[in-house]
């Protein structure tokens, strides 16, 4: 609670103050701390597989022989990363995301104050132009735009039932796997030479050209890196929008998941333990499966890209949901020293989202160390810990002095055309 008795987010934030990243709920002080954690989980995650996007060339990211894989030790991340990690967390912060924009609406509305969906059109706004920003001077697979993209549609369905949010998602998810699927045939059935068999290829295959150009790509200095991403931009947006309906069916699954008491831990835990086991069981067959299917097809781009990019989304989320259900039922109504410090790096997670590509900048980028190209798939991993300890470190102490991030201050602050304290 706050001084004046205003029930807090699950950011430290009053309902009306809150950025579009945060939930609320009841848990302590008005908070649903569980999914505090949740959230820093999630976050913490996605660093497990950004880092080979600075660390390897891109095809790296889906396809082992792509470059890194040189041992067992680098096959077997390479195979417990694409079951257990691969867009698994990314479901997750999408999921959690979905269900804090529901949060805040319902509660504007509820409240009378302002104007919720045009406030939500400037935070979209807002994080859009945080995630160009981001793309251009760090990251190459920036979600934020791709968020902010997807999140203008949220509104359009908040009306619907917490049973009508998830069939929402699933028929998204659906029409996502289907397009992708023509897109698949298109790929595996290209004559050689021509654009629909040499652009797989390149993106998710081991072709020499392409892996060339990424070493140059990762080894150019931070004038080239701006000059590139930002003659780039709107060609590297666009092949971005192909998802927006698959993100945006995630994230309807989360606000569905937060109507329907699950992400608020008004589920028993015995409940969510089921619901978890029941998904788990269902995805991770389908997931091995498909492992092996790019193993049988020697990784060739036109069935890596297919695999990760559309045929295994279903079952990250299907894992994505599980995860989420045993952390909030683990998490819930149990304080922990783990439980605190996940929390704190969950309630910081757009800076820590940020900050964790800083650091791996200053790793693996030519302005830094300059360790890209140079280690296994292994050793890059081993890295991705740097930042999450880093963020396990630094969150609890910023959160005792400060009242929100730097980030979180800055997004809500140019949304709402005016700045809040940030100090406690």
């Amino acid at each position: 609670m706050t001084r004046t008795g205003t029930p807090l987010t699950a950011s430290g934030l009053t309902a009306s103050e809150a950025p579009g990243l945060v939930a609320s709920g009841s848990d302590t002080g008005g908070r649903v701390v569980a999914l505090d954690a949740l959230r820093g989980i999630a976050v913490a995650g996605i660093a497990l597989m950004n880092v080979y996007i600075y660390a390897l060339p891109p095809a790296a990211y889906f396809n082992p022989v792509a470059a890194g894989n040189e041992s067992v030790p680098d096959w077997l991340v390479w195979g417990l990363s694409f079951v257990l990690v691969e867009d698994k967390f990314r479901s997750l912060f999408a999921m959690l995301f979905g269900a804090g924009v529901a949060i805040l609406i319902e509660r504007a509305q509820g409240a009378g104050e302002g104007h919720p969906v045009r406030d939500h059109i400037a935070r979209m706004l807002v994080l859009f132009a945080i995630g160009a920003a981001h793309a251009i001077l760090l990251a190459n697979n920036d979600v934020l735009r791709l968020y902010a993209m997807a999140g203008l549609f949220l509104p359009l369905f908040l009306w619907l039932s917490a049973r009508d949010l998830l069939l929402a998602g699933a028929v998204l998810m659906v029409l996502h796997v289907l397009g992708g699927t023509l897109m698949a045939f298109l790929w595996l059935t290209a004559d050689p030479g021509t654009p629909s068999a040499v652009l797989p290829a390149q993106a998710f295959g081991s072709d020499p050209v392409a892996l060339d150009y990424a070493q140059v790509m990762g080894t150019e200095d931070f004038g080239e890196r701006m000059a590139r991403r930002l003659s780039g931009f709107f060609a590297a947006l666009g092949t971005q929008v192909p998802g927006i309906p698959s993100t945006l069916g995630t994230m309807l699954i989360g606000a569905g998941l937060w109507r329907n008491g699950l992400l608020q831990g008004r589920w028993d835990r015995g409940r969510s333990f089921a619901l978890a086991a029941r998904l788990a069981s269902i995805a991770l067959p389908v997931l091995c499966m498909l492992m092996m299917l790019d193993a049988w097809a020697d990784f060739a781009g036109a069935m890596v890209g297919p695999v990760s990019l559309f045929w295994s989304l279903p079952f990250d989320l299907m894992l994505a949901v599980a995860y989420a259900a045993t952390v909030i039922a683990v998490f819930s109504g149990r304080e922990s020293a783990l439980r605190t410090r996940l929390a704190a790096a969950g309630r910081l997670s757009l800076t820590n989202y940020l900050l964790t590509s800083l650091v791996f900048a200053l790793i693996f980028y030519s302005w830094g160390i300059g360790l890209y190209g140079s280690l296994s798939r292994s050793a890059a991993f081993a890295l991705a810990f740097v930042p999450i300890a880093l963020m396990m470190l630094w969150s609890p102490l910023w959160l005792a002095r400060f009242r929100q991030g730097p980030f979180e201050w800055l997004w809500r602050g140019i949304a709402r055309g005016r700045f809040g304290p940030i100090l406690r």
